[in-house]
């Protein structure tokens, strides 16, 4: 009983997301609690290369710098406090985002996100700057007459690196004030 008229549907397309986040395999949806679909976004790409350098950075300062702390004195400490304390904090907003989409949002329109950001942003501009002139006056002399002498370096890279994290940290304060503002 038609009449004559043929009806072509759209055809369904398969993927891998499922709304209430999850590991899709095979044919069942593994953790559902986790929601990886949130790497895609910026914020969270944002996180993830706060704490994948600062994991780096605090690597490098512990691996090379630790039996030259007495040397830098204090601008060590301070590096290794800013960057311990910015990487378990990023961290842990990393897996507030990954195991609640709400509380992504919640942290995200909130002011501690952009309070949070500023703060280290500017942290990591002292310890950092404060790092080179400790690296630059103290360490170098030794690398110069030191042959094989890697701790130079491996500061001069982490102190470096620090600086990269407090432009992520700043952008991503910026991002999280807009946000906050409704803009």
């Amino acid at each position: 009983m038609s009449s004559g008229k043929i009806i072509v549907g759209r055809p369904r397309i398969v993927t891998d997301v499922h709304p209430r986040g999850g590991v899709h395999c095979c044919c069942c949806t593994c953790c559902t609690c986790v929601n990886l679909q949130v790497l895609k976004t910026t914020e969270a790409k944002l996180k993830l290369a706060q704490v994948v350098v600062a994991a780096v950075c605090q690597s490098l300062i512990l691996n090379y710098g630790m039996s030259h702390a007495q040397n830098m004195g204090p601008a060590y400490d301070s590096f290794l406090t800013t960057v311990s304390s910015c990487l378990l904090t990023s961290g842990i907003l990393l897996a507030c985002y990954i195991f609640s989409e709400r509380s992504r949002g919640l942290l995200r329109s909130s002011l501690f996100e952009t309070l949070y950001n500023v703060v280290a942003a500017c942290l990591y501009i002292s310890s950092s700057s404060y790092m080179s002139y400790a690296v630059y006056y103290f360490l170098r002399p030794l690398y110069i007459v030191t042959p094989f002498f890697q701790v130079y370096p491996a500061m001069t890279a982490a102190y470096v690196l620090g600086l990269v994290l407090a432009g992520l940290h700043g952008y991503d304060g910026y991002l999280a004030q807009r946000q906050f503002r409704g803009t």
